[in-house]
């Protein structure tokens, strides 16, 4: 076997391999000649059927057969020749051999990974986001519990923010109505901003039978083009005021959020078991984010196009899967245009590639008491957590994710002390996206 490598770009690389024909051939002999032992045709009794009669039905078969295992085992051995590294799958193209030829050729071009050399980020301005959560944490949490399960009363009175107002209302353009101009027994809450502000402000002060005519200017960036930047002319009439009714903190509100016996002590305590573990959760993700980020900036890398290439029909996969487990009808045929995907897809290449180097580096891969811990705590949010943690060490492919997540941790954990961060308190409310 010969083999000469040829530099295309930056990454990509041209392998071309010479074999001899005659090994070729002597394959495709030998294992037609073991075919007429065992294949059956009409006519022929099994084990008797003739050799030139086995090379005329099988024969082109049998040689595509000894090509491709013939280019599979010597592009491996080539590749571990020159020390190649390759990303993604190489692209073979096989040169047509004339009866007689005494060599067989063919090529491959393929990209190789990087040569990666990860930025300093120890001047990058990274912090760590610290919070203790304590009982005015939980307070908020359960106010915010009981908003959701909020209901609503008819009330005499006029409508002020927060209170449930249902109407009919018509709009029009100059005495014409247009797309989503009308409805009936539509139901507002004032203050949640699902109307335009200018719509609700309106409504407030008007009691239940009442009805008024007003102008409104959309937005010049309103979505209804047809609308936007126009002023309509609109009729309502409040059916109905709604007054808001929180749930009174009580044996009934703890037995809603599932304590059996209704003990208030207990539900706080669930309550602030389950929001230091969300915490935990938001403040490593805030953690991890910045990092990356820095790891980014820092870095000049060119991923290989061929990786981007393959994440990008990974994305767009998962693109296709999350629009029908919504209820979407999705086509077969229906495709998602690449460029949406490919910022992200080429993020994502480029941070795999740095950690890898990183943790090759600075020998932060997994360690097993680490993964059982991650194993554990996500089980601990669930009744029968002896039964989650064989539930992921039953499946390689289950505990290789929680691998990732230790890995991602180790990389974090390794950049916050190369970059000397200090601890930051942050808000509960901001970090839980709170309004």
């Amino acid at each position: 076997m010969q083999a000469n490598l040829e530099r295309l770009s930056e990454l990509e690389r041209r392998l071309s391999v010479t074999l001899p024909a005659a090994d070729i051939a002597s394959e495709v002999e030998s294992r037609l000649k073991r075919l007429t032992r065992t294949v059956r045709m009409q006519g022929f009794r099994p084990g008797k059927v003739p050799l030139k009669v086995v090379v005329q039905h099988y024969g082109p078969q049998v040689r595509q057969e000894v090509v491709g295992d013939a280019v599979q085992k010597s592009f491996g051995e080539a590749v571990r020749q020159q020390n190649l590294r390759i990303a993604g799958y190489p692209r073979f193209e096989v040169t047509p051999v004339p009866d007689g030829a005494a060599e067989f050729q063919y090529s491959a071009i393929f990209e190789v990974f990087p040569e990666i050399v990860v930025g300093d980020v120890s001047k990058a301005a990274l912090s760590r986001p610290q919070l203790q959560v304590g009982d005015a944490e939980v307070d908020r949490t359960i106010e915010i519990m009981r908003k959701q399960r909020v209901h609503f009363h008819a009330a005499d009175r006029p409508a002020q923010d927060g209170d449930r107002v249902t109407l009919d209302f018509r709009g029009t353009l100059d005495g014409v109505e247009f797309p989503g101009s009308a409805a009936q027994g539509q139901a507002v809450v004032l203050g949640e901003g699902r109307m335009l502000k200018d719509f609700e402000v309106q409504l407030a002060g008007m009691k239940s039978g009442e009805s008024k005519s007003f102008d409104l200017r959309f937005p010049d960036d309103y979505q209804g083009k047809e609308v936007a930047g126009k002023t309509a002319q609109f009729e309502v009439t409040v059916k109905e005021v709604a007054a808001p009714h929180l749930p009174d903190v009580d044996a009934e509100f703890a037995k809603a959020l599932g304590v059996a016996d209704g003990d208030l002590a207990k539900m706080r305590a669930e309550v602030k078991d389950n929001l230091e573990r969300e915490v935990k959760v938001r403040l490593k993700s805030r953690s991890k984010d910045q990092v990356m980020q820095a790891l980014l900036d820092a870095t000049t890398i060119e991923a290989p196009r061929g990786l981007v290439q393959m994440e990008i029909e990974r994305m767009h996969a998962a693109a296709r899967q999350d629009l029908v487990q919504r209820g979407v009808r999705v086509k077969e045929d229906m495709t998602l245009p690449a460029d949406i995907f490919e910022p992200q897809a080429q993020r994502r290449v480029n941070l795999g590639l740095i950690l890898a180097e990183l943790v090759k580096t600075h020998n932060l891969q997994a360690r097993p008491e680490q993964v059982r811990a991650l194993v554990e705590e996500q089980a601990r949010s669930y009744e029968r957590p002896e039964e989650v943690v064989k539930w992921y060490y039953a499946s390689p492919e289950r505990l290789r994710e929680v691998e990732s997540i230790a890995v991602e941790e180790n990389v974090v954990e390794w950049a916050l002390g190369v970059a000397g961060a200090q601890d930051q308190t942050v808000n509960f409310d901001e970090l839980m996206g709170n309004k």
